[in-house]
C-alpha cells in the first residue's frame, strides 16, 4: 500500500512543477495536457481554454513521487489542513531548500535549531502549500 500526495493547482502546475524543479530539485516523470486526453472531458467539466492545461502530471522529490494537476477549476488552490514534510540531511541544506521555497510564500515559523532537530521550519509557498523543512536525525 501507498499513499500519495495529489496537488491541485488551479491553473498554476506548470509554474509550480518548473518552481519545485529550482527550488528542491522536482523532476517531472509524466505529464498530459487535458488536450491530449484520449477522451473529450464532459460538456462544462474544465474551463474554456484549458486544452493546454495540466490534466496530471508526477513528479519526483527525492524518492517521493507526488501528483498534479490544473483540475478542472480556475478558481484558487486550497490546501488546508495538510503539510508536505521535506527532510533533509543538514541545517546548510535546510537553509538552501526553506529560504527557495519561501520565496515569494509566507514564512510561518522561521528555520533554525528545535529539541528534535538540528533545523525545522515551516512556510506556505506561492502556490498555497504549507511545507514542513527539517534535518533528519537518526
Amino acid at each position: 500500500m501507498n499513499v500519495q500526495a495529489y496537488l491541485m493547482f488551479n491553473g498554476r502546475t506548470e509554474e509550480a512543477l518548473a518552481f519545485y524543479g529550482r527550488a528542491i530539485g522536482a523532476e517531472v516523470t509524466a505529464l498530459m495536457r487535458f488536450g491530449e486526453a484520449p477522451e473529450a472531458p464532459p460538456p462544462g467539466m474544465i474551463p474554456e481554454g484549458w486544452d493546454d492545461k495540466v490534466m496530471h502530471a508526477s513528479f519526483r522529490v527525492g524518492a517521493a513521487e507526488l501528483m498534479a494537476s490544473d483540475g478542472c477549476q480556475s478558481d484558487g488552490a486550497g490546501f488546508a489542513g495538510i503539510s508536505l514534510a521535506l527532510s533533509v540531511a543538514s541545517p546548510a541544506e535546510a537553509e538552501q531548500r526553506f529560504a527557495a521555497l519561501s520565496e515569494g510564500g509566507t514564512v510561518t515559523m522561521p528555520l533554525g535549531p528545535t529539541f528534535f532537530a538540528p533545523a525545522f521550519g515551516t512556510l506556505t509557498d506561492r502556490f498555497g502549500v504549507s511545507w514542513m523543512v527539517v534535518v533528519a536525525t537518526a
